[in-house]
């Protein structure tokens, strides 16, 4: 597997095979490409029972919906979890996958925007979601249109298309 860098980036760009929708060149660095953080979110309910981590467990029961304006922002609390969604659908063609990864100027706060769920399957086509934690001993005031993270395009050898459970993500 290759990872892909600007010019090819923008290369499958033109062919189709890779799609971001809103898009602005600006956006594409030397080997990833910047995405923006949504308006919406979803934070985790303080529980005070046994939350049983099965195939059929059900996040949306132990969250709940919230929007932010643009210009506000939404505090992430020490230890705190929350769920955002980039503002940019991405559609890969099913010889590319790819990776989101932090930005290190927000990781140098302690700001993690994925907790484990970082690969992305050949053949998307969906808003990414992101696990984002606060592992800093302070209050992070969480921005939506931040560039808060970056896709890693990566070729396969093969082709696949992801259809799990999440393949037309569009909202949380």
């Amino acid at each position: 597997m290759s990872i892909l860098t600007r010019d090819a980036i923008l290369e499958e760009m033109r062919k189709g095979n890779i799609v971001i929708e809103p898009f602005s060149e600006e956006q594409v660095g030397p080997g990833s490409v910047d995405l923006h953080l949504g308006n919406d979110f979803r934070v985790f309910k303080k529980v005070h029972r046994i939350v049983k981590v099965t195939e059929d467990i059900d996040y949306g029961s132990f969250s709940e919906a919230v929007s932010v304006e643009d210009g506000k922002y939404l505090v992430l609390m020490p230890n705190e979890t929350i769920l955002g969604i980039t503002r940019e659908r991405i559609r890969l063609s099913g010889n590319l996958c790819g990776w989101l990864e932090g930005r290190s100027r927000f990781a140098r706060l302690g700001l993690l925007v994925h907790i484990s769920a970082s690969f992305m399957q050949p053949g998307i086509d969906n808003h990414q979601v992101l696990e984002m934690s606060n592992c800093s001993p302070m209050p992070l005031a969480i921005y939506p249109g931040t560039r808060i993270c970056q896709f890693v395009f990566g070729r396969t050898e093969g082709s696949a298309i992801y259809e799990g459970k999440f393949k037309d993500q569009s909202r949380l």
